[in-house]
């Protein structure tokens, strides 16, 4: 029998002092309490070092761990994994926020439906003060029994933010975790997938923030991008374009070689990536649009500040 908690909350950051304490507040306002909270802090050179050490001195939910260098984002986000006692696992974010029911409706979907393999909830974007700029119903068919559907789905779809739902832990280390490739975030998603349905809370209960210095805008290309999830992927020579979107495909083909599926649904998976690939090569040289979430459908009168705790405000 174990004693640790049910819940493991990963929160790799870097240089995360503007919204980092609003954040944790957030998970530490959770009506679900049985969690611990592990923040792998990838020697920041700003005050997250200063905001890790005291609430981990106040809450003994919170572990502080601090890298000695800089190991890039995509090992720090598989530190916390390997450092995660919990049955379940969620990754968090140093800026994003959540509502006070979140932790609580994923994990009972999860017990309620021992088929599912993760559970979100629907994103809702915010701004860098926090307020709601866009409501997003989840795209894609991953609640499907079908995992050829599930793939199919997550291959040719677009939106959703399943790598910050909770996760059976047991089924997230049968993957390789969050490699450094040009969009390996959606290899690993892709690949949980296959071995399981999602459960998506029918409500806006993620709040996911968008300002100058997020990722995606302040690391704007592949290269960029890569490096910021790896130092190493910034060596042309090592790791050229062609190897980072190489790795992406393969990743893809690799999940499904490990995916504990039958040898037709495999054979439907490949198709489905054979078609995939053709598509993407007939793009040819065209400019891809950025990655946007999709189906958006507005404000919904929602209000971040309304549902998540943190330190006490009135509701906007």
């Amino acid at each position: 029998m174990t004693t640790g908690p049910r819940l493991s909350i990963g929160l790799p950051v870097y240089n995360g002092a503007t919204y980092l304490s609003e954040a944790i507040d957030a998970l530490l306002g959770q009506t679900y309490s049985d969690f611990e909270l592990i923040i792998s802090d990838n020697a920041s050179t700003d005050d997250t070092a200063d905001i890790g050490r005291s609430y981990a001195a106040a809450d003994p939910r919170i572990r502080y761990l601090r890298q000695v260098r800089n190991i890039g984002c995509a090992p720090n986000h598989n530190v916390v994994v390997h450092e995660a006692r919990g049955e379940l696992f969620k990754w968090a974010s140093n800026d994003d926020l959540y509502a006070r029911d979140l932790l609580q409706r994923c994990v009972e979907a999860l017990d309620e439906h021992p088929q599912i393999v993760l559970a979100h909830s629907w994103t809702a974007m915010i701004d860098d003060s926090g307020a709601v700029t866009q409501a997003i119903e989840y795209p894609l068919a991953t609640i499907s029994p079908n995992a050829p559907e599930r793939f199919h789905s997550m291959l040719f779809g677009n939106g959703g933010d399943d790598d910050g739902g909770v996760i059976r832990t047991e089924v997230l280390r049968r993957t390789p975790l969050v490699d450094s490739y040009h969009h390996a975030d959606r290899t690993i998603v892709a690949e949980l997938a296959l071995h399981g349905p999602f459960y998506q809370v029918p409500d806006w209960l993620y709040f996911r923030r968008d300002h100058p210095d997020r990722a995606e805008r302040a690391c704007p290309t592949v290269r960029t991008r890569c490096a910021n999830l790896d130092p190493r992927r910034a060596n042309r020579l090592r790791h050229p374009i062609l190897r980072l979107y190489a790795e992406y495909v393969w990743g893809y083909a690799a999940a499904v070689r490990r995916a504990p599926l039958s040898a037709a649904d495999k054979e439907e998976c490949y198709r489905h990536l054979a078609r995939w690939l053709a598509r993407r090569a007939g793009q040819g040289r065209a400019k891809q649009p950025a990655d946007q979430p999709t189906a958006a459908i507005g404000l919904q009168s929602l209000s971040v500040h309304a549902v998540v705790p943190g330190q006490p405000r009135s509701a906007s």
